[in-house]
This record gives C-alpha cells, structure tokens and sequence, in this order.
C-alpha cells in the first residue's frame, strides 16, 4: 500500500479468467454502484489507451470519467489514470488518481483488488468522504455478480 491509497479487497467466487472476462468485456454491467448506471465509451487495453466511461445516477446526474489505460496484464491487473487523457495531455482533476486492479488465483476463486492511488493526503481524504469503501466494496461485488455467469 501506498502512502495515499484507498483500496478495497475481496474473494470472488470465480476463477480469474472469468473476473477478467467480465472486467474487460462486461464492464456497464458492474462499474457504478447501483442505482448508477455506466455507459463505456472506451476501453483499450494498451499503455495509452482510452479509458472513458459515463455513470448516471438516478436523479439525472451524470459523471463522464476520461483516462488513459497505463498498463494491463491480461489475468494479472489493469491500471489506469485520469489524470492525462489519450495522448497524454494533461487534464486537471479534482480528484485525480491511479486506479490499480489486480487478479490473483486462490484455487477456483479470485483475490481481487481495486485500489485508488492519490498524489496527496487532502485527494485521498476527499475520495475517502465521497464513499470510495462503501461504492467500490459494492462495485466488486457487482462484478462478482457478473463474473459467476463466466465460471
């Protein structure tokens, strides 16, 4: 862990290929924790690819998130960040992290990690506050719900 990461972990009842599966290829399904939904604009699994996505809540808000993928193992992790947008332009954020996600085999299961890495203690602190635990604990488990249909 880093100095100023949130991160969540969790055991998912599927194997690895399976979370990857619905990780990389059924990602709306899970990524907003619900009553949010998420539409994927992008997702290209290469150092510099495009990552964006659009979350709307149920009140009619909407949240686009623009980033660039800056590494991705198949079956291993995914990391991405917001704070540079494809072709590594720089893009102020608010809240400007690296989203680490890792997939490790336990048998017929899958340790998963996600974890936000933050460049200081106020981001960290803020992200904490807008309910990362409780929102990204839910996401896993909606991407748990997702990857048992792949097992």
């Amino acid at each position: 862990m880093t100095e100023h990461e949130l991160a969540i972990e969790r055991r998912i009842a599927a194997p690895v290929d399976a979370v990857w599966q619905a990780w990389t290829e059924h990602l709306p399904k899970w990524w907003a924790p619900r009553p949010w939904t998420t539409d994927l604009i992008a997702l290209d699994l290469v150092p510099g690819g495009r990552f964006a996505t659009t979350m709307r809540g149920p009140a009619g808000e909407e949240m686009t998130g623009e980033g660039v993928i800056l590494e991705a193992v198949p079956y291993e992790r995914v990391a991405f960040t917001n704070a540079f947008a494809p072709g590594w332009i720089p893009q102020p954020q608010r809240l400007a992290f690296v989203g680490l996600f890792t997939f490790e085999a336990d048998g017929d299961a899958t340790l998963y990690r996600a974890a936000a890495r933050h460049w200081d203690e106020e981001t960290a602190k803020m992200h904490a506050e807008m309910g990362f635990e409780g929102g990204w604990a839910m996401v896993a488990q909606q991407l748990e719900a997702v990857a048992v249909n792949f097992a």
